[in-house]
């Protein structure tokens, strides 16, 4: 059934050129993109507040420390879309085998 699906979008997309990255990619990595400065912001934050105020705002270093695990699996799985945009790309070019 999967490989019926995959066919069929390599048939619908086929005839068309294949954009380099493609929709989905720069979609993945766009959110990416956005994740990453997320984090620089919130590791910006913690920094501050460890050196400016230790143990005082431990509370508040905690939740951002929460905030970056959320971040984290977030980027995992914008990272597992693109990467499988990048295998549909790369079937629609020829130089993988649908599986």
């Amino acid at each position: 059934m999967a490989d019926l699906q995959e066919n069929r979008l390599y048939c619908e997309k086929g005839c068309r050129e294949v954009e380099v990255p493609s929709e989905q990619e720069l979609s993945a990595l766009n959110a990416m993109r956005g994740i990453k400065n997320r984090v620089r912001e919130i590791k910006k934050q913690i920094s501050d507040l460890t050196e400016n105020h230790g143990q005082d705002k431990r509370d508040e270093i905690r939740t951002l420390q929460h905030q970056l695990d959320a971040l984290k699996e977030d980027w995992n799985l914008w990272d597992e879309k693109r990467k499988e945009a990048a295998r549909i790309r790369m079937i629609m070019l020829g130089h993988e085998e649908p599986s």
